[in-house]
């Protein structure tokens, strides 16, 4: 069975200004990818006639379908309508049921009715009309029916996420689907922490190696983790799971001190699950990361089952009077040090009534380092009763980097220590 590949093309000045964010795309091509259609490229055009004119022929020449995304409104730079007109040699028309949907848009809601949105009511000629029931700009389907881009089809819908949502859910889709034959995507994640993305490509490489023609393998690196993504491809979906499900099995020996989840487990959720099965509580002390693993943990629906609190102790003086960290502790080896870190472990710990604890402690930046504590020099610490472990790591001086990296380290520190791994 034939892949059938689809290209995105958003038009708008705004999307090239960084004025808005596109996040149409990611939600069109996980939508297509759901019925058997990959994505093979996104591209963004300006408001201008001749781009968009330079850019259709070249989708066409990678895709079988080329979906359209903004440049639909009633102002005068909003020239979609017009330019697809020129390129398929069509005219406008007033379409019946367009303006019908548009008047009665503006009846209900009591407002009036100007030119400039009756106009919204014309479409090209050849197209047949998406009812867009959420705004006024139209959805138009353009098949092409000779030549050698016979078969392809064009979708133009509003750019507006909600109205573009609800073209592709109820029109766009179920023609896609009665329109192509597609074949099965499936999708496993394998997701992994502490461990580097050259590193785990090594112990795996026999492995990789070895996976069947219809089965690829992706790395997806992120703050301390890396994803796995077996992607399968084939005709029958319980055969092609099971195929990928053998391929996991094979793999899991490998790597399996590494892995915390799979496929939507994010490390806050699987490190719950974690701390329910086992019946134990956590409680965190932080600085550095200034509350932002209290965040990732209470982000979990139910998470108080297990997470007791939290204290920012980004002064010293909360370290002392709040956590019990000793003065001359900070005095002698400094806030980020290994020693401060462990007391502030500790004294949540305690505070709480927790069976684990997180502390963090760093240089966080862009500024505040020293020669001997540079920007990126964090302390981080695990306690539970009778041990405490703590740990430095090194980073840049990107703040928000490192925030993330630090909050992951010190949760794959508690699982570390929950799995009973008090070495690695």
């Amino acid at each position: 069975m034939r892949q059938i590949l689809a290209e995105v093309v958003t038009i708008g000045d705004e999307i090239l200004y960084g004025q808005i964010t596109d996040t149409n795309t990611q939600w069109m091509s996980t939508e297509l990818d759901k019925i058997g259609i990959k994505t093979v490229r996104k591209s963004s055009v300006g408001d201008q006639e001749d781009k968009i004119l330079q850019i259709l022929p070249e989708a066409e020449s990678r895709a079988d379908i080329i979906l359209l995304t903004g440049g639909l409104g009633p102002t005068k730079d909003d020239i979609t309508k017009k330019t697809l007109c020129k390129y398929f040699d069509d005219e406008l028309i007033i379409n019946d049921d367009a303006l019908a949907f548009i008047t009665e848009f503006f009846t209900k809601r009591g407002r009036p009715m100007t030119e400039l949105n009756r106009l919204q009511a014309m479409v090209p000629k050849h197209c047949t009309y998406l009812a867009n029931k959420t705004g006024t700009a139209p959805g138009m389907w353009f098949e092409k029916s000779e030549g050698s881009a016979k078969g392809k089809i064009f979708v133009s819908m509003p750019g507006v996420p909600h109205e573009m949502k609800y073209l592709m859910a109820n029109e766009v889709i179920p023609r896609l689907k009665k329109y192509f034959e597609t074949p099965i995507i499936y999708h496993k994640m394998i997701r992994t922490i502490g461990v580097g993305e050259s590193f785990l490509a090594e112990k795996i490489e026999k492995w990789e190696d070895s996976l069947p023609q219809h089965i690829k393998l992706a790395y997806l690196p992120s703050f301390g983790q890396v994803r796995l993504r077996l992607t399968g491809v084939g005709e029958n979906e319980e055969i092609l799971k099971q195929e990928v499900q053998n391929e996991v099995d094979k793999v899991l020996p490998l790597i399996q001190s590494f892995i915390f989840g799979y496929d939507d487990d994010d490390l806050e959720v699987a490190l719950g699950k974690l701390l329910k099965s086992k019946g134990k509580t956590v409680s965190t002390a932080e600085s550095c990361t200034g509350g932002f693993i209290s965040h990732l943990f209470t982000k979990v629906p139910g998470s108080s089952a297990y997470f007791m609190g939290g204290v920012v102790s980004y002064d010293n003086s909360v370290k002392v009077n709040v956590l019990g960290v000793k003065s001359e502790t900070i005095e002698t080896y400094g806030a980020v040090s290994e020693e401060t870190v462990t007391q502030m472990a500790e004294g949540v710990r305690g505070l709480m009534k927790t069976d684990y604890a997180i502390a963090t402690s760093g240089v966080a930046g862009p500024e505040g380092g020293t020669p001997e504590k540079p920007v990126g020099t964090l302390w981080i610490a695990c306690a539970m009763e009778g041990r405490t472990i703590a740990r430095k790591i090194q980073m840049s001086n990107q703040r928000e980097t490192n925030i993330n990296y630090g909050s992951v380290v010190a949760m794959n520190l508690l699982r570390k220590m929950l799995n009973g791994d008090y070495e690695s």
